[in-house]
Order: structure tokens, then C-alpha cells, then sequence
């Protein structure tokens, strides 16, 4: 967006002073010009110096962007930022200046004709030098760095990124800048400016997800987000969904979502998912979470059980896991159960990278949920945003998507059956029909395993193998021996006398506290008509009252 009124509010009446200079500079990397920079411009005199950049000069900065001016009889300078066509913010410090530190070497060279000395600073680990002129009587430099050195005509950071001074004109003014409004603190300015860089849906704020009879089910009801939409809540309260309106996203923008967990009360490690349910067919999970389980179509492989709503049919989509997630054992709820030298997290963070699933949201009006399966009244927090990250130029290609299965049963707590479907020869199977070719097709594949304590599928590593069409196409065995690296989120986890804890264990595919990352499976260029996919595992039979299941989901991806 080009800015062309808050510039206004920025570069007030120009001020006339007797010994003012205009620098512009230049930036390389590598011995390489940056292409398409904006160059820095600083205007500076004795009194003052202004560090702006072509762009909002010349009034055609992209928001957000910001300016600094010193005020060099007080040594304070001031940062003020236009986030967008209403905003603008600014922050004061009055000792940044004065603290910095540099070792003066006995370096010269000349910069455009002027004699310079060579000072080098160090900051967070980045050696930078700085080559300054005393020749115009007057001081400045392209960054806050440097400012009192003298007039700084070239900045080196790290020996391969050059700051280098083009021209230097003496001018008779220099712009103003309007800092009126009333300052932030510096963190709040930096959180602000660098939120306002990308768009933030948010999607649920402290929801409590629990199991309770006194749950509304089904119906709307106010939730803890910051607008008034309404949250509808399921399976006893065990799924919370919300309407959400995405706008246009331009083609290779970068989507995250971002879920914060915390214990309300549940002590175990559960199974999470945030979830988008497709509604372009006939039949969707909607109606299955309004209706129940038994409106959902039913997958049967010929062992006796049903499985509702886990493959795509010519009238139905499944939903499509955008996360999935694992809570740990009880973090911040439990964190009062005391280890030495260990410090529990006050809550987990999960996130992850989204773009491949923009052809879903883009543009569109969606529902997207977010569940944890547990039986406690208490249950757990959670927090969930999508954010937008647009990309000056990207290379990408439009895809289309087709959800094709997903086994996790979220409605585990309304009667929705666990995915123990891969008891058999014909483990689980989905056909779909492709109008066009589909050129690079991936499959974006979700999985873990589940149940049983010692011989169970979960802490057993079992081989997944996908077939296209009756050939073997791909299999790999998912496993996570990380897990004990979480142990400071898991207050809660039992202890052994071997000296391990239940969260250290080995997983299949995940771990307590963490999230499973999809796996892009390459399923080449397929033709139109129809196709199959299969895929088998060879789950653990039952031990007692105990028995294995796998959550798997997948996606078909391609251009």
C-alpha cells in the first residue's frame, strides 16, 4: 500500500538551518550492490540529524515504515513509525547514544574526497565499522550506531555488508518530523511495528476446552475472543468451532498458525488438533458434530466396526488437520509438583508453517475448530491465530487441494470410533477423481500411532506404506526419540524407578508437548479419471482392555 497522506503528519515544515548536509548512501553485500534497496538518506546539522530513506522522501514508502531523529543538544533520539493509514506510533531514548562503547583504530582512507578514521563496535556477536569524517564539522550516521563518531560516511558489518556514502550536497533545510504524540516504550514499539508487518487472524483466546455435561453443545455462545463471534462447542465441550472470513491472499504469502496450550486442569498428555472443516459438498463434519456421529458416512475394511466420516466420497469431505498437537502432562496447571533444578513452562507454544493449505482459505468464509480430547471438567486453555506474511516475490504456483482421508477422531467424546481400521489386509482405502491432470502431486500426510501401555502401537515402531493405484508408492516407519527434550513442560509425568519419566519415552511420531509434522509424500503427475489410495499398517492386536489405533490425515496437493 503506498503511503501517501501520513507522510504529511511525518516530514512537517521544513526547518532552515546555516550548515545542513543531505547523505545518501548505498548498500552491498558480498561486494554486490542490494537490488532494488531503498537507499538510506540522512539529513543532519549541527543541531539535529534525521535518518530517513529515499522511498518516504521521494512519498512512496509501503507502510510500515519508520524515521529517526537526533537531537543532538540533548543526546535522546526518538523513532516514529506509520504502521498503516491510521496509526502511527513513537518511542524516546535518552541513553542509547550516550552508552555506546567503540575501539579507535589507526585506519584512514578517503570517501568521496574526505579524510576518515576507522572505530569498530561489536553487538550481538556483529563486528561493525565505522569509517567517519571530522572534515564538515558536523556528525551522523545511516544507523542509531555511531551518531557522535563524527559525519559516518561507511558502515561494514561483519566485513561483507557495506553501508557506503554516494553523495554528500549541502543543503539549505532539512525536513521536519512531527513527534507530538505522546511516546511507547521501546518494546512496545518494536512489538507493534513488527505486528503491523503482517495480518494476525485470531481465532480463539482462551478457550476452555473440557469435558461438561453443562457445555452448551451445538449452540453459539460467547467466547473469550476480543470480537463478539461465537464459539459453537461439541462432544461435551471437547471441540469448540468458529466462523472465520480470511481475505484474499496473494500467491506465495506465507500462512502460520500459532496454538498456546495450557492444563486447566486435565493432567495426561492428549491429543490436539486445529482443524479447518471443508462444507463444499453435500455432506460435511459439520453436520456430524450437529446431527452426531451416525449422520457422517460410514468406512467399514471387514472387521466388524464403522468408521464415520474418515474418507472423501463423491457427496463428503473429511477435515483437514491444519495442526496437530500433543499436550504435555499438566503444564502450568501442575507446575506446583516441584523438581530440583527444574523450572516448568508456564505454557507451550506450538507452531508451524501453513502455506501449502492457502487454496483452502484464501478469499473465503470457513469453519475452523480447535479440540482436545479429555474427560476433565477443567480441561485446558487455549489460544490459536493464523497469520499472513506477504511476499514481495515469489516463484509459486497455484495449487488445488483435495482432502482424501482422516482418522483421528476428534468426536472421540460423542461415540466417533478410534482409527483401528489397519487390522486388516485392506487397512484404509479412498478413491477420488481428478476432472484435469494434476501435475507434482504430494500427499500431505499426517500420522501417529496410539494405545496400549508397553506392546502398544504407541511406543511400538510400526512401518506405514502407501499404495496409488496398487503399487507401493512410499513407506517409512514415523518415530520420535526426542521426547525427553520437552521434559520441563511436563510437571505431571510419571516417574519410573529406572529413572526415566513417561514423557521422555519414545513415541510414534510425537512426543508429550509437541506437534507432528506433516510429511510431503511425491506422488508424481497424475492423469485425470479415477484413483485409489491405500494405506497399511500393521497394527498391534489388543491386550486385554487395551488397543492401538493410528490417527492418519491426508491432503492432495498439486498444481
Amino acid at each position: 500500500m503506498k503511503n501517501l497522506l501520513i507522510y504529511f503528519l511525518l516530514l512537517a515544515t521544513a526547518t532552515v538551518f546555516a550548515q545542513s548536509y543531505k547523505i545518501t548512501y548505498l548498500k552491498s553485500s558480498n561486494g554486490t550492490v542490494v537490488e532494488n534497496q531503498d537507499q538510506v538518506i540522512v539529513f543532519t546539522t549541527t543541531s539535529q540529524t534525521l535518518l530517513t530513506t529515499e522511498s518516504i522522501v521521494n512519498k512512496k514508502a509501503t507502510f510500515p515504515f519508520e524515521q529517526t531523529l537526533i537531537d543532538r543538544n540533548t543526546n535522546a533520539f526518538s523513532q516514529v513509525a506509520v504502521l498503516n493509514n491510521k496509526s502511527t506510533i513513537a518511542m524516546k531514548d535518552s541513553t542509547a547514544i550516550a552508552k555506546q562503547s567503540f575501539e579507535f583504530l589507526s585506519d584512514t582512507k578517503k570517501i568521496l574526497g574526505y579524510e576518515c578514521k576507522k572505530a569498530k563496535t561489536i553487538v550481538n556477536s556483529n563486528t561493525i565499522e565505522f569509517w567517519y569524517t571530522a572534515d564538515l564539522k558536523i556528525k551522523g550516521s545511516p544507523s542509531v550506531l555511531g551518531q557522535n563518531l563524527g559525519l559516518v560516511l561507511e558502515m561494514v558489518r561483519n566485513g561483507n555488508f557495506v553501508v557506503t556514502a554516494t553523495k554528500v550536497e549541502k543543503i539549505t533545510t532539512i525536513p521536519g518530523v512531527n513527534v507530538s504524540q505522546k511516546p511507547v516504550d521501546a518494546l512496545t514499539y518494536k512489538d507493534l511495528l513488527w505486528k503491523s508487518r503482517f495480518t494476525t487472524i485470531a481465532v480463539f483466546k482462551d478457550q476452555i476446552i473440557n469435558f461438561s455435561d453443562e457445555s452448551t453443545q451445538g449452540k453459539a455462545e460467547l467466547s473469550g475472543a476480543k470480537s463478539n463471534d461465537s464459539i459453537l462447542r461439541f462432544a461435551n465441550g471437547t471441540i469448540a468451532v468458529r466462523k472465520i472470513k480470511f481475505p484474499e491472499i496473494k500467491l506465495g504469502s506465507q500462512l502460520f498458525v500459532d496454538v498456546t496450550e495450557q492444563s486447566n486442569g486435565d493432567a495426561y498428555d492428549r491429543t490436539g488438533a486445529f482443524f479447518l472443516i471443508p462444507t463444499d459438498k453435500a455432506t460435511s463434519f459439520l453436520d456430524g458434530l450437529k446431527n452426531g456421529v451416525k449422520s457422517l458416512p460410514i468406512y467399514t475394511n471387514g472387521n466388524g466396526k464403522e468408521y464415520q466420516g474418515v474418507i472423501a466420497t463423491d457427496t463428503y469431505n473429511p477435515l483437514v488437520e491444519l495442526m496437530r498437537f500433543f499436550t504435555p502432562f499438566g503444564v502450568k496447571q501442575y507446575n506446583t509438583l516441584q523438581l530440583k533444578d527444574k523450572t516448568w513452562a508456564d505454557n507451550v507454544l506450538y507452531r508451524q508453517d501453513i502455506s501449502d493449505m492457502r487454496t483452502l482459505l484464501s478469499g473465503k468464509e470457513v469453519y475452523i475448530g480447535i479440540t482436545i480430547g479429555n474427560y476433565d471438567k477443567g480441561g485446558h486453555k487455549v489460544s490459536a491465530n493464523i497469520t499472513i506474511h506477504e511476499e514481495e516475490e515469489s516463484k509459486a504456483i497455484a495449487t488445488q487441494l483435495l482432502p482424501l482421508f482422516c482418522t483421528n477422531n476428534i468426536m472421540e467424546m460423542a461415540g466417533q470410533e478410534y482409527g483401528s481400521m489397519f487390522n486388516s489386509d485392506k487397512g484404509l482405502e479412498v478413491s477420488f477423481k481428478l476432472d484435469k491432470p494434476m501435475k507434482h502431486a504430494q500427499l500431505r500426510y499426517i500420522t501417529t500411532g496410539h494405545g496400549g501401555w508397553e506392546n502398544g502401537d504407541e511406543f511400538v515402531p510400526k512401518k506405514n506404506t502407501i499404495f496409488l493405484d496398487g503399487k507401493e508408492t512410499f513407506s517409512f516407519t514415523p518415530w520420535r526419540q526426542d521426547c525427553g527434550s520437552y521434559r520441563l513442560s511436563n510437571p505431571a509425568s510419571g516417574n519410573f524407578p529406572n529413572g526415566l519419566s513417561s514423557s521422555d519415552y519414545s513415541r510414534a511420531n510425537w512426543c508429550p508437548g509437541t506437534l507432528t509434522n506433516p510429511i510431503l509424500i511425491d506422488l508424481g503427475d497424475l492423469a485425470a479419471g479415477t484413483h485409489t489410495l491405500q494405506l497399511k499398517i500393521p497394527q498391534g492386536a489388543p491386550e486385554g482392555n487395551s488397543f492401538s489405533a493410528w490417527n492418519v490425515s491426508g491432503v492432495l496437493i498439486g498444481e
